[in-house]
C-alpha cells in the first residue's frame, strides 16, 4: 500500500437526478439541470471535499420518455467552462462523442478548457450508444458498434496529435525582436486515415498538464481495448467487488500489453451512494427515492438501453422477454448484463425494470459502512478510485461531510490537493510533446 497512489474521487453532477422521478423529491431543485448556481454549488462542495474531479455526462438523442434530466440540460463544454471560472483545483471532465463530432473542433474545445482552468480539463470519450443520434446529425444510420470503436481509436490519435501542434516553448513573444513564435516548433499533423483527414496545426498551445486527461467509459471488449491503448482513466460500473476486480485486472493487463505502465491508467467505477447517520436513516432515504418511481417510469427507463424499445407491450409479471440481439448496437455492456441477470435469476419484466432504475447499491448505509466498502474495493484492487453518484438531492453534501473525513483519517484520501492540475492530482505523468521527444532522442543517439 505504501507505493500505491491514494484513493481518487470524482462526482457526477446530474441536475435533477439520474432516474425518472428524482426531480419529484421535496429537496430537489426542479430546474437544477439548467441552473448555473446549482452546478457551481455542487462543484464548490466537491472541491471543498478535495475531490479529484466533477463529471458531466451527456447524450445526443431524446424522446418524450427520456429521463427528465436528459430532456433539458447543459451541454458539457459550456458548463465546464463556467465551473472552471469559479473553482481552482478540482478537475473538469465532460462527455463528448467521437461518432458525432470532428477531432479538430473537439481538440480545440478541450484545450481551451484546459487553458481556462489552468490545466484541469478531461474528456470522457464515448461512441454514442443511442441509435436515434444519427437522425440529429444528418446521418443515414448509426454506425455499428465495431465501427464506432474504430472511429474512436483514430479520432483519439488525431486529437492527441493536434494537441502536440506546438512545442511547449514555441511562443517566444519577444516584443523587442518582434518574434511571436518559433516556426521550427510549430508542427502540422497531416493525418490521413480511414475516417479522418486532418492537416493541422491546432490553433491553441499545449496547457500546463500537456494534454487534457482522457477518460473512456465503455466496458465491452472493444471499449476495454480502447481504454488500454489510449485512456488515462476509465469510468466503469460493477455490482460486486469480484466483478470490479476482474475488470480492474483485465484492463491493467491490457494496458501493460500495450507497453504502458499500469500506474498511468486510473480505474474509477461509478457507485450510487446514500449515507445516513444510522442504517435506518439511510434506508429511509433510499425508500423515499424508490417511492417516487412508478412502474411506467421504470419501463420507459429500461427501454432507453434497448434502442428505446417499447416494453409496455409485454406482460409485467412474466419472464423477461427474449430480445435476441436488441441492444448490441447501443449500451452493449449494460444490455448484456441485464439479459444475463434476467436469464440466470429468472426475473420478470417488472423486476428487471425496477432494478434498472432503482437497484439497491451496496454503498447505502452509515458513513462507516460506506467508507469500509470504499476502502475494501480500493485496497483489494477493485478500483483506484470512484465516481460518486449521489443517491439523493443532498447526497454530495452528506458524503463530503460524513464519509470523506473517515477516509482522510484512515490515510487513504488526501487532506489537501497535491497539485493544481487534474493530471497531477490523479498521479498521471505529463505527456512529453512528441516532437520535443523526437528531437531529444535524436540528440541522444548522436
Amino acid at each position: 500500500m505504501a507505493n500505491r497512489k491514494q484513493l481518487k474521487l470524482g462526482v457526477i453532477i446530474q441536475g435533477v437526478g439520474g432516474n425518472m422521478s428524482a426531480w419529484r423529491h421535496p429537496d430537489a431543485i426542479a430546474d437544477a439541470s439548467i441552473n448555473i448556481d446549482y452546478y457551481k454549488q455542487q462543484a464548490l462542495t466537491a472541491e471543498e471535499g478535495k475531490f479529484d474531479l466533477v463529471f458531466i455526462a451527456d447524450g445526443l438523442y431524446i424522446t418524450e420518455k427520456s429521463i427528465p434530466h436528459f430532456l433539458n440540460r447543459f451541454e458539457p463544454i459550456t458548463i465546464l467552462s463556467a465551473i472552471g471560472a469559479v473553482t481552482s483545483k478540482i478537475g473538469l471532465v465532460g462527455t463528448l462523442s467521437t461518432s458525432y463530432s470532428e477531432p479538430f473542433t473537439v481538440a480545440r474545445q478541450f484545450a481551451s478548457i484546459d487553458h481556462i482552468s489552468r490545466g484541469r480539463s478531461g474528456w470522457n470519450v464515448v461512441t454514442s450508444p443511442l441509435e436515434g443520434s444519427a437522425s440529429n446529425f444528418s446521418k443515414a444510420e448509426h454506425p455499428a458498434h465495431p465501427e464506432r470503436y474504430r472511429i474512436a481509436e483514430e479520432y483519439l490519435e488525431v486529437a492527441r496529435g493536434l494537441w502536440d501542434s506546438w512545442e511547449d516553448d514555441a511562443f517566444v513573444r519577444d516584443k523587442e525582436s518582434g518574434q511571436f513564435f518559433d516556426p521550427e516548433k510549430l508542427h502540422r499533423l497531416n493525418h490521413s486515415g480511414e475516417f479522418f483527414s486532418v492537416q493541422g496545426p491546432l490553433n491553441i498551445a499545449r496547457s500546463r498538464q500537456g494534454q487534457p486527461v482522457v477518460f473512456q467509459a465503455g466496458s465491452s471488449d472493444a471499449g476495454r481495448n480502447l481504454a488500454a491503448k489510449s485512456a488515462d482513466a476509465v469510468f466503469t460500473g460493477h455490482e460486486t467487488l469480484e466483478l470490479a476486480q476482474a475488470f480492474y485486472a483485465d484492463v491493467k493487463a491490457r494496458a501493460a500489453a500495450q507497453g504502458r505502465s499500469e500506474d498511468n491508467i486510473v480505474i474509477m467505477p461509478g457507485i450510487g451512494v446514500i449515507v445516513g447517520e444510522t442504517e435506518e436513516e439511510a434506508e429511509r432515504k433510499y425508500q423515499e427515492m424508490v417511492s417516487l418511481i412508478s412502474i411506467e417510469n421504470a419501463i420507459d427507463y429500461l427501454g432507453r438501453f434497448f434502442e428505446h424499445h417499447d416494453f409496455s407491450q409485454y406482460p409485467l409479471d412474466e419472464p423477461f422477454p427474449d430480445l435476441g440481439d436488441l441492444g448490441n448496437n447501443s449500451f452493449r455492456s449494460t444490455t448484456d448484463k441485464i439479459k444475463q441477470a434476467a436469464l440466470e435469476q429468472g426475473l420478470t419484466l417488472r423486476q428487471v425494470a425496477l432494478n434498472s432504475v432503482a437497484s439497491r447499491s451496496k454503498f447505502i448505509g452509515t458513513p462507516e459502512k460506506v467508507a469500509d466498502l470504499i476502502q475494501q474495493w480500493y485496497e483489494e484492487k477493485g478500483a483506484d478510485g470512484f465516481i460518486i453518484h449521489p443517491g439523493t438531492p443532498n447526497g454530495l453534501q452528506d458524503f463530503t461531510r460524513l464519509v470523506v473525513p473517515i477516509l482522510q483519517e484512515r490515510g487513504i484520501f488526501r487532506t489537501e490537493y497535491e497539485d493544481d492540475t487534474l493530471r497531477g492530482n490523479l498521479g498521471l505523468t505529463v505527456p512529453e510533446n512528441r516532437y520535443t521527444k523526437s528531437r531529444r532522442l535524436e540528440h541522444v543517439s548522436n
